[in-house]
């Protein structure tokens, strides 16, 4: 069976990765999301959610609920929970993600991992595509988003890798700072590049 051409799609919070893995998905690209993977994982009644309620307490749990803020605010700024969280949540993440990527058909495939950079724990990406935008309109994207107030943006911001070492890791950017229309033709052009590059990798003439 041929490897599957991955492309990991990345960026910082607020930098617009659902815009541009939405618009990949228009083009007919299978979308791994590794946030909505997550979503699902800690669901009501989940297994995996029972783990997160008996490592943090029932507090973080609203109507059976998990309630994303209050196991926020009980992470950030805490090293330790938060590796404690990443150890229950990734493994199960990663191995959704392969399960859905050894079934995608096309000639690529986009998992999006907001701490791609961060955690180097998907070895099978072939190229790095990162979503791009200034840090000033991060904060008011993801305060008007979040409701959140700077600060808690910025404490947010600083538990990811800056933006210095994502745009050093990539291979290929995407520059988002508020232009729709450029986003999408960053986006078709992107696609026909990964279709000529799956082409000539799979040794198929266009």
């Amino acid at each position: 069976m041929t490897e599957q051409f991955t492309i990991g799609l990345t960026g910082g919070i607020g930098s617009g990765k659902s815009a541009a893995s939405n618009a990949f998905e228009n083009l007919g690209v299978r979308v791994i999301d590794t946030d909505k993977i997550s979503h699902f994982l800690t669901s009501a009644n989940s297994d995996c959610l029972k783990t997160i309620t008996d490592a943090f307490g029932s507090n973080i749990l609203e109507k059976g609920q998990l309630n994303r803020a209050k196991l926020r605010k009980i992470i950030f700024g805490d090293d330790e929970a938060r590796k404690k969280l990443e150890n229950i949540l990734h493994p199960r993440i990663r191995q959704h993600v392969e399960d859905a990527r050894s079934e995608a058909n096309g000639p690529y495939v986009i998992v999006v991992v907001p701490l791609l950079i961060e955690t180097e724990a998907y070895q099978f990406i072939n190229r790095v595509l990162v979503v791009d935008c200034d840090e000033q309109t991060q904060i008011n994207r993801v305060k008007k988003r979040n409701n959140l107030d700077e600060n808690e943006v910025r404490d947010i911001m600083r538990t990811q890798a800056t933006r210095q070492k994502r745009l050093a890791a990539a291979d290929d950017i995407i520059y988002n700072n508020g232009n729709l229309c450029l986003l999408l033709e960053q986006v078709q052009s992107f696609h026909e590049k990964y279709l000529d590059i799956s082409s000539e990798l799979n040794g198929i003439q266009k």
